[in-house]
């Protein structure tokens, strides 16, 4: 059964129907542009994907990265993959013309990287990495910095990563231990260990930038005192030429249960004197430099996670149209034909459920991509700043949700093929390998739960929540219009004004109680998840009903819509129902795991 790489029409319908992405040419960054331009672009995606990522996908998951003493080894398509997808220019797709880029939309980039996640998510991760370092260069590095790196790393001579985490130290980055030591020439020394670090080292490029964060001596406790550092691989002479090694060693490669050809490394800086590092911005704000990689990075784990979850859905959907087994109930008769498993109703439920996830996940990634494009190149400063603050508030959903969700659609398609879904002669097992890295990479579940309730909710005196609040308003009044629709209107609703009545508990509570406000927090994430995800679907429902409206339509279409809506039936009366229960734990503060004991165990 050959490979799928996501459904084309499903995109199409997200980035024209749903989002409306044609309407961005209009905007002057883009009026150069054209819809067959952005086709075009996801098409090259979708062929470099095909070629180039999913040609090795099982064969990197077999043959990991190993260290033979002096050097990272992969297998060589990874390679290919590389500098197939820079040689295309995605490396530099959303920059400027004048930087040597495509001037394309976020948003368009994300799709082309969506096929990219398709084919091969482990490969993937050194392009999505380099990606959001260049970025963030980019941002807050000085010009001389720009001019050393970025040129390399559009080109795809240098790749980039993000050194956060510490042996001791997880998501706590307070309590790096990491220093820096100022240098006659401008330059520190960076001394310390860094643990988990994704494509932190391998055999693909001239170079790696690392971005650490570090303490410079003296520097304030906490998170005050974190600053953030561009630490070579190999250093960079002045004339854009590479140097001599730099201080930064492997100390390990770490062996995953998924993603096993994105090299996981423990690295070592400083050991023989100290690695060199330039700092970015100003010194002590690390942190906050560090936040935009960070929170593109939530976004970018979510849409991987929705893509590995679409890949499950797509082969158990082709095992079941395909697979013959067993009879409907209603028949009796032992001789007659078996029926192929799509048929039978309950598989045909585990589709609908794994349909919902991974769809609306999808939607809801690039959802938060359209917000992020808005948030720069809208009209206006107040169009701006309003898709900022709905972004900002409805991240850690975006990170956490699909990689719930779509885990969970993976574990469905393994239970679809049976037998055969457990064994890795068919890839549904390996995409739930991979993709149960998401609900830890870049923040869990409860750190995301206690950043949406305990800060995001609250910034601006709620006024992200607000305009969410009347984003999803409009819909309803949009979908009563459509009576095919109206069973969805006042769950819907109702789901919101359930969301709005425990937040509103919960954050009246906070200042006397903030521990106990908070233990449940992932809990609270979830609700909102469900709300926001059913909201989505309903905008699905809604934009298929005007599909379905159209005169003359194809029946490809017309069979497309329909099972837009049905997916939008399934999940706001199956699934949205749950924050019931939800609802009533958290309002009424049950404390039973906070007031759990250790020694109780």
């Amino acid at each position: 059964m050959s490979t799928t790489l996501l459904n084309s029409r499903d995109l199409d319908f997200l980035l024209y129907e749903l989002l409306d992405t044609e309407t961005l040419l209009k905007r002057p960054r883009y009026q150069d542009h054209s819809r067959e331009v952005f086709n075009a672009t996801l098409d090259t995606a979708h062929t470099i994907s095909q070629r180039y990522f999913a040609n090795h996908n099982a064969k990197g998951d077999a043959n990991e990265p190993h260290f033979d003493g002096k050097a990272v080894q992969m297998i060589p398509e990874t390679k290919a993959a590389w500098d197939a997808l820079a040689e295309a220019g995605f490396l530099a797709a959303h920059y400027d013309a004048d930087e040597d880029g495509l001037q394309l939309p976020e948003i368009i980039l994300r799709a082309a990287m969506a096929y990219f996640n398709a084919g091969n998510i482990a490969t993937s991760a050194y392009p999505f990495l380099s990606i959001g370092a260049a970025n963030l260069i980019h941002s807050f590095g000085s010009d001389e910095q720009k001019a050393t790196y970025l040129p390399a790393m559009r080109e795809g001579r240098f790749a980039g990563t993000m050194a956060l985490t510490e042996p001791n130290q997880g998501s706590a980055l307070a309590d790096i231990t990491t220093t820096a030591s100022p240098q006659p020439d401008g330059s520190y020394h960076l001394r310390g260990q860094k643990m988990y670090i994704s494509g932190g080292d391998q055999n693909i490029t001239e170079n790696i930038i690392h971005l650490v964060l570090a303490k410079i001596d003296g520097a304030p406790v906490g998170t005050k005192g974190i600053s953030l550092f561009i630490c070579p691989k190999v250093l960079v002479n002045t004339d854009g030429s590479l140097g001599e090694r730099n201080d930064v060693a492997l100390a390990g490669l770490l062996h995953k249960m998924g993603y096993r050809n994105t090299t996981s490394t423990v690295l070592s800086f400083g050991e023989n004197g100290g690695a060199k590092g330039y700092l970015i911005g100003e010194a002590h704000k690390g942190l906050n430099y560090m936040f935009q990689m960070m929170n593109e990075a939530r976004i970018g784990v979510g849409l991987g996670a929705a893509v590995l979850g679409y890949q499950g859905y797509n082969y158990s959907l082709n095992y079941a149209r395909e697979r013959p087994q067993g009879r409907l109930p209603s028949n009796k008769d032992p001789k007659s034909a078996q029926i192929n498993i799509i048929q039978h109703a309950d598989v045909r439920r585990m589709l609908l459920a794994q349909k919902s996830y991974v769809e609306g996940a999808l939607a809801l990634c690039l959802y938060a991509t359209s917000l992020y494009e808005d948030s720069r190149t809208a009209d206006t400063e107040h169009q701006r700043q309003q898709a900022f603050l709905v972004l900002d508030l409805i991240t850690p959903i975006v990170k956490s949700w699909p990689s719930k969700y779509g885990l969970k659609a993976n574990e469905i398609a393994i239970q679809v093929l049976g037998g055969a879904g457990y064994i890795r002669e068919y890839p549904v097992e390996q995409y739930y390998r991979d993709n149960r890295l998401n609900p830890i990479h870049e923040g869990t579940e409860a750190i995301h739960g206690i950043d949406i309730l305990g800060r995001k909710v609250l910034l601006h005196n709620g006024a992200g929540l607000t305009l969410f609040n009347e984003t999803v308003a409009t819909s309803l009044v949009e979908a009563e219009k459509h009576p095919e629709l109206s069973t969805l209107i006042t769950p819907v609703s109702d789901g919101l004004q359930t969301l709005n009545k425990v937040t509103t508990t919960l954050i009246s509570n906070m200042a006397e109680n903030t521990d106990l406000s908070l233990a449940n927090a992932t809990v609270y994430l979830d609700l909102f998840g469900r709300v926001l995800v059913s909201w989505l679907w309903l905008k699905q429902a809604l934009t298929a009903a005007r599909g379905l409206a159209q005169k003359n339509i194809h029946e490809s279409d017309e069979n497309f819509y329909q099972g837009k809506i049905q997916a939008a039936r399934y999940y706001i009366q199956w699934e949205l129902p749950e924050i019931g229960p939800q609802a009533d734990l958290l309002c009424r503060f049950d404390d039973v795991p906070f007031t759990m004991k250790n020694e109780w165990f």
